[in-house]
């Protein structure tokens, strides 16, 4: 979870006469801080250079590791949701109803309307682009980054932690379900049906395994968060490097060049501007209070990788041009860290 706050820095040693050493720990407090974002570049460029052990038929067999990837993953959010938390922001029926609906109803319509209003935005894409960023409009919302962020900006935590986690929970079914539509509605194909019975064993058994679990060693798991977090983000990283491979043993990125990852970087630029400036207008006309305003920006604008990845290797399969549908939702996600890292300070400043 990067953190929206520079880390102190350490005094100068002026007994020895020795130089500060305040460069060196800004340096360290940022690798600490966007740790999974660096490496999330770092596993590509390994990918760019060294694609054979985790191409499809390389000595790190994903094919035969992804599924036990995913499923430990799950069972790791299970784990770590709070559900136990989740009640005290059960009764803000209206805040709920504008997240979800920003989550699975209206930030799909703007996907949509990105391909048939604008077409001049999607000339000479590969059609795997297209499916990655109708597959981000659908994800559901982060919970750890959400419910910190809106309780730095001194919003409706409890309120937030329920949205998060009820989008999270529910995107599971409800996500591959939203890709088939959304790929009949743009005539592209979608192989989720055959699919969907391993989509349930995969994730919802896992995660509702480590939700039971939770309830016994709920002390135990709350003072381990940090090795839960590296080890799923590990396994997402592998997924990465993995579909990456692929891709460069296939030689698509040959085909695009650099051009493509530009124009996917300003259209998620665009599309995180557009769905803020819906938000935003939205909790204006709804009259919502401060506090409550920010925990439906936060939940609502935010889309997650941690079950994006796995979720996108279960609905498109190993295909070589994974990495491109990937693409949007890897470049989405430092980029709502950085600039909501900042909304939030800005926010807790203005309240202070």
């Amino acid at each position: 979870m990067p953190k929206t706050q520079m880390p102190s820095t350490v005094s100068p040693n002026t007994s020895s006469g020795q130089p500060s050493s305040r460069p060196g720990s800004v340096i360290v407090g940022l690798i600490r801080s966007n740790g999974f974002v660096i490496g999330l570049f770092t596993v590509v460029l390994i990918a760019f250079l060294f694609p054979e052990p985790g191409s499809r038929k390389g000595w790190l067999h994903p094919e035969e590791l992804s599924d036990f990837g995913i499923a430990l993953i799950l069972f790791l959010q299970g784990l770590s949701m709070p559900l136990e938390k989740v009640k005290r922001g059960a009764g803000n029926w209206r805040l709920h109803v504008i997240i979800q609906a920003f989550t699975f109803v209206i930030f799909p319509i703007v996907g949509l309307c990105f391909q048939f209003l604008a077409p001049r935005i999607w000339t000479n894409e590969p059609e795997a682009i297209k499916q990655g960023f109708l597959y981000l409009c659908v994800l559901p919302s982060t919970v750890s980054t959400s419910v910190v962020l809106t309780s730095v900006a001194g919003g409706n935590t409890a309120a937030a932690i329920l949205s998060a986690a009820f989008s999270n929970i529910v995107g599971v079914v409800l996500t591959p379900l939203l890709v088939s539509l959304l790929m009949q509605a743009t005539g592209q194909s979608g192989p989720i049906g055959p699919l969907l019975m391993q989509i349930t064993l995969l994730t919802l058994v896992p995660f509702a395994a480590g939700v039971g679990i939770r309830h016994f060693i709920q002390h135990w798991i709350d003072t381990k968060k940090h090795w839960i977090n590296l080890i799923s983000n590990g396994v997402i990283l592998f997924i990465v490097y993995t579909a990456f491979c692929d891709s460069v043993t296939e030689k698509i990125w040959n085909k695009y060049g650099i051009g493509l990852t530009v124009r996917v970087l300003i259209n998620v630029v665009l599309l995180f501007g557009i769905m803020s400036l819906l938000i935003f207008l939205t909790s204006r006309v709804a009259k919502l209070n401060r506090e409550d305003g920010i925990a439906v920006y936060f939940c609502s604008v935010k889309k997650t990788l941690a079950m994006g990845v796995p979720l996108a290797i279960l609905i498109f399969g190993s295909r070589a041009d994974l990495s491109l549908i990937l693409l949007p939702i890897m470049f989405y996600h430092p980029f709502q860290l950085f600039v909501n890292g900042l909304l939030a300070n800005q926010w807790r400043r203005k309240a202070g």
